[in-house]
């Protein structure tokens, strides 16, 4: 039987009992070479993925727990954030926000039009990808108990702003694609966030106060805070925002309501650290195509012109 053709590993079983060993062995082997476990589950997810040595598939699990992974980063990111702290550095969190938006986007913006030799679409596009950013190191931090700081605290806030801002650039982009960026297009776009906003700030709480209440078990607790992040994440991209931007705004209200210590946070802690946040990792690592760096020469200078 030859060997090579028992891969890549399709049964799912399989695959996720291979995940399930990278989850154990990556961050015990890069503690040992004292690099973030975080880079060890990317490296991992390359060399086992399509792009790699082609020994798993990237099926429909990756595609799912790794969504899942990536709202879980931004519900524990603002689920853990002392709200006191935000209160106190909100005017730093906001000027760091439109910092790391407005430099990269502009800057963004002049580099793909005229080092690039973009179409101001696609420079437009180009600089949104520059000035967004994410909570993808939020683990980490999680891990030394600094998510209270005040610099973390700030960096998340900013993270926010920052994203928001490319999301609405974004949206516009995408309706001039379509050729819809009519006024009736951003009317109906800022109708439909606000009624979101009104029904994560309005009704999440008093669904949680009741639900609390009177459901005391911890795995019924555990599932509900799960339905309502998920369910914020889909709003969120319904109406017209991703749905990472819905994941942080369900942690945002649910703080209050679930103590820092307490088996509730415990559980979702868990359960996220341990299945979620791997498997987005992994997944991100199984997108990577270092050959096509190589296959094509202007590939490589334009991830030298973002890097710097």
């Amino acid at each position: 039987m030859n060997f090579c053709s028992l891969f890549p590993v399709t049964e799912p079983t399989w695959i996720f009992l291979g995940v399930l060993c990278i989850v154990l062995f990556a961050p015990l082997l890069f503690n040992k070479l004292r690099m973030p476990h975080i880079i060890g589950m990317i490296l991992a997810g390359l060399l086992i993925g399509p792009n790699g040595l082609n020994i798993l598939e990237r099926d429909s699990s990756f595609e799912l727990f790794g969504k899942v992974g990536l709202y879980y980063i931004m519900f524990l990111a603002s689920l853990e954030m002392d709200l006191e702290g935000l209160k106190k550095n909100r005017t730093r969190g906001i000027i760091f926000g439109l910092i790391t938006f407005a430099i990269p986007f502009i800057l963004g913006y002049m580099v793909g039009d005229q080092i690039l030799g973009l179409r101001w679409e696609a420079s437009l596009l180009f600089s949104c990808i520059i000035s967004s950013h994410t909570l993808v190191a939020y683990p980490i931090v999680g891990r030394y108990g600094l998510s209270r700081h005040d610099s973390v605290t700030i960096a998340i806030a900013g993270t926010m702003i920052a994203l928001l801002l490319a999301l609405f650039t974004l949206a516009g982009i995408s309706a001039s694609a379509k050729g819809d960026i009519s006024t009736s297009f951003w009317i109906g776009f800022v109708l439909k966030c606000i009624i979101y906003g009104f029904f994560i700030f309005f009704c999440y709480p008093r669904l949680t106060r009741a639900f609390f209440k009177k459901y005391s078990d911890n795995v019924t607790q555990f599932t509900f805070v799960l339905v309502l992040l998920v369910l914020s994440a889909a709003l969120s991209e319904l109406a017209g925002l991703e749905g990472l931007f819905g994941a942080f705004l369900a942690g945002l209200v649910l703080n209050r309501y679930i103590p820092r210590v307490s088996p509730l946070m415990n559980r979702i802690e868990f359960v996220g650290n341990a299945l979620f946040i791997p498997y987005f990792l992994i997944g991100v690592g199984m997108l990577i195509n270092v050959r096509s760096l190589f296959e094509h020469k202007e590939g490589i200078f334009v991830v030298i012109v973002m890097v710097v």
